[in-house]
Formats: structure tokens, C-alpha cells, sequence
């Protein structure tokens, strides 16, 4: 153990995907070397590339944690900021996974003495592979060898932290309260109760039915974790406990420690195609379509619906997720990672691992091995998923006019633009057949 200069044990927990007192190894771990200093840098590098969505989320949530604890909030570098609030003192944390936390802790571990314990997942990635050693390629695969590697129960939490004051800088602070006042999205509520609060009223009046409701986007049916899940203000395996390791959540859940295992093999699949088998397909340069799903006014009604929910509350039922970039990979034939930096800048839960590989697995250009032909037709989906039209309805005010299903075809009703909905940007059908073409001309 280290000690201060007092020659009192004590130690530096420096808190960054892992924002909570309850379930957090690292957090113990650290205490146990005696009175902590509870540390969060604001890092210019990802508060800069954040957008304001995912910048007011974040410094929320680390605002709340600052009210159940003393946190020491510092703006700078953490290659010099942690070494400088440590001291020589040891220094714990939760294993970063993304390839700029791995690159950041190395370089901070040649300074201070790193002491990783734990990670943001229930199994950390790069921990299930195949018999023979190798990185699991496809999810299913993936799934029941993480099933089999299994998880460690919740960690207890912490019955009085011993945290000492520090000095935070008046300018992180700033950042981080102007950040929450000027959110361009309304923001859920933030810290480690609120999420705990919504897996309970999940957990006791949707997870039962979560198989069926949960492609619903016009219900209540998803746990809406995702935002907490990012930032670590609840663990996945807190979830895990009070859930059958083989249900369709688990497996939700799954999917993104799936992708965390695939960006920890492969860090350049980041923002490049995972699987080079599409590298010669030829795509079409950002235009006025592009724009128009930016805005959510291509025409089709459950595209427009997600891309408004998202400019408004920072996030996106999945199923629409899926529908929209189909959209804009298939229909648009823009590459993929437009869209990926779109949804970065919006999304409050967004996540470098889950985003970037679904958008490729919708894009073809991942996992899943024969995607491609996968195009999603937002019609047959807005009428299947939202069948009398009150997702669409309720973010396209345009078609509030039209019953039912008809909010899914506007051209069909004589009234259908009645209130300035646009006009469709492109044609399936066709652009359904264009998106085959390009393919098998790539494959050739």
C-alpha cells in the first residue's frame, strides 16, 4: 500500500466509466487502501469530441455523484492530472476497454502505479474466446460461451466510503454545470438511484413481457438502461443477478459486451469496415437526401419519427435505430460512419462499441456474415412494429391528422400532406435494387 506524506494509508480512485458507489470493485478495492481521494478529470480529448447531448449527460451524472461523495473534479490531461493528484500514492480504477482508454491508461500507468479492477462489463472483454483461442466472429457463438464463462456476483457496496476533500478546479466545474443547463435534449434523470429506479419499474412491470414489447417503439416496453449502462452508474451484472442468464434481455445485454469484445480485438473497426469483404462497394457523397434524415424529413414516416426522437431526448428505440440506418446505408447508399458520428453527436447513451458495429451490422460490413441483402423497408416496418401509428404520431406532428396506420402512408390518403410533411427523398422499391447491384458488382 501506499502511503501520504502524513504517513497515513491512503489511496486516489480515479472514477471514469464506473460513475457509482454500489458495485464498484475498483471502488473497494481502493478503499480499502485506506482514506481515498475520489478523482474525475474532465479529459479535453473526449469532452471535445463528445457532442452537447452526450457532454450534459455525462457531466450530470458526474455531478451527482459529486453530491454522495467528495469528488475531486480537475480539467486536463490525465497523463499529467492523475499523477499530480496521486502523488505516489496507487491509483485504481476499472479497466478501460475502448481503444483511446487503453492507449490514455497505458500512458498513465508508465507514471503512477494503475491498479485495474474490474471492468464496465460483466465479463471483460477479450475474456471469452473460442477452443482454440480466438476471438469469437459471430454473436450466437459469442453469447453461449459468455453464458458459460459466467460472472461474478454484485459487489457489496460500501457502508461509509472513507473519501477525503480535494481541490477541484473552479473551470471543470463551470464546464460541467453549464454543460447540464445548456443540454439540447431532454435529459433522464441522472445519478446511481434514478437508474436504479427504472430497472425496478422495469423489472417489476415490463421484463415479463420485454420478449414481444421490447421491438415495440409506440410502447414502454425497453428497459431504457442503455444511457446508465454508458457511464457505468449501473453495472451490467447488477442486472444479471435478477435475471435468468438465458433470457431474451440477457442476451440484450450480451450483444453489448459482444461488441466491446469485437472493438477490443479489432480497434480499427472503430470507424473501418470490420470485414474487408465490401471494401470495393462505391457509395454516393453526402447530398440534400443525407440532410434530410439528419432533420427527419425523408418522407417515410418511422424514419422521420426516430430521427426527431433523438434530436429531442437523446435517444432511439433500437428497432428504429436498425430502420434508419438501413435508411441511410441502403436506401441513401451513404457509408456508414456518417451516420455513426450523427448518432455520437445525439445519442446520450452513445457508445463507440455498440454504435459503431451496428451500424455496421445493418450496413453489412461487420459480424454478421451474409447481411447485406438485409434492407430494411420502412413502410412494412413502421406498419409491423407501430401498427395503429402512435410512434409516428407522436414525433411527426405533421401526420397527427391521419388514424391508425395510415400515419405510415401519407401518400395514400387525400389529406396525407395536409400539414407540410415532405414529399419521399427517394424511392424504395428502387433504391432497394440499387443497393443489390452495388453489392454484387462489389463482390465481383
Amino acid at each position: 500500500m501506499s502511503s501520504t506524506g502524513s504517513g497515513t494509508t491512503s489511496s486516489v480512485m480515479w472514477f471514469r466509466r464506473d460513475l457509482r458507489l454500489r458495485d464498484n470493485p475498483a471502488l473497494l478495492a481502493a478503499l480499502e487502501d485506506g482514506t481515498t481521494t475520489a478523482l474525475f478529470v474532465l479529459d479535453p480529448a473526449i469532452w471535445s469530441s463528445a457532442g452537447p447531448a452526450r457532454r450534459a449527460w455525462l457531466a450530470a451524472n458526474v455531478l451527482s455523484l459529486a453530491e454522495r461523495i467528495p469528488l475531486t473534479v480537475r480539467l486536463g490531461d490525465p497523463r499529467d492530472v492523475v499523477p499530480d493528484v496521486a502523488d505516489g500514492r496507487r491509483v485504481h480504477v476499472s479497466a478501460e476497454t475502448t481503444p483511446y482508454g487503453r492507449r490514455r491508461d497505458e500512458a498513465v500507468g508508465e507514471r503512477v502505479e494503475l491498479v485495474a479492477t474490474g471492468s464496465p462489463y460483466a465479463v471483460g472483454p477479450g475474456l471469452v474466446r473460442t477452443g482454440g483461442g480466438d476471438p469469437f466472429q459471430v454473436f450466437s457463438a459469442f453469447a453461449r460461451a459468455w453464458r458459460e464463462h459466467g460472472w461474478s456476483e454484485p459487489a457489496a457496496a460500501p457502508a461509509s466510503p472513507d473519501v477525503r476533500e480535494g481541490e477541484s478546479d473552479r473551470e471543470a466545474l463551470d464546464l460541467l454545470r453549464t454543460a447540464v443547463d445548456d443540454a439540447p435534449v431532454e435529459l433522464p434523470d441522472a445519478g446511481e438511484d434514478a437508474a436504479r429506479r427504472r430497472w425496478r419499474d422495469f423489472r417489476d412491470r415490463a421484463l415479463g413481457a420485454y420478449e414481444t414489447e421490447r421491438n415495440r417503439p409506440d410502447h414502454d416496453g425497453t428497459s431504457r438502461l442503455s444511457p446508465y449502462l454508458h457511464l457505468g452508474v449501473l453495472h451490467p451484472r447488477s442486472l444479471l443477478a435478477e435475471v435468468d442468464a438465458g433470457s431474451t434481455y440477457a442476451k440484450e445485454l450480451a450483444w453489448r459486451e459482444f461488441y466491446a469484445d469485437v472493438l477490443w480485438h479489432a480497434p480499427a473497426s472503430a470507424w473501418s469496415d470490420l470485414k474487408p469483404a465490401l471494401a470495393r462497394m462505391t457509395y454516393d457523397e453526402p447530398g440534400a437526401a443525407s440532410d434530410a434524415w439528419r432533420e427527419g424529413r425523408t418522407g417515410y414516416p418511422i424514419v422521420d419519427a426516430g430521427m426527431r426522437q433523438m434530436a429531442s431526448i437523446g435517444w432511439m428505440h433500437n428497432r428504429v435505430r436498425m430502420i434508419t440506418a438501413s435508411f441511410l446505408t441502403k436506401d441513401l447508399h451513404v457509408y456508414w460512419t456518417l451516420g455513426a458520428r450523427h448518432f455520437l453527436d445525439l445519442l446520450v447513451d452513445g457508445d463507440v462499441a455498440s454504435n459503431s458495429h451496428g451500424w455496421q451490422w445493418v450496413a453489412g460490413t461487420g459480424t454478421d456474415p451474409s447481411p447485406y441483402f438485409r434492407v430494411f423497408n420502412p413502410v412494412t416496418q413502421g406498419l409491423k412494429f407501430d401498427p395503429d401509428g402512435d410512434y409516428v404520431r407522436r414525433w411527426v406532428p405533421e401526420l397527427r391528422h391521419l388514424p391508425g396506420s395510415a400515419a405510415h402512408e401519407p401518400w395514400r390518403s387525400q389529406v396525407g400532406y395536409e400539414h407540410g410533411y415532405p414529399q419521399r427523398v427517394v424511392d424504395h422499391a428502387a433504391e432497394r435494387r440499387e443497393a443489390l447491384a452495388r453489392y454484387e458488382a462489389a463482390r465481383r
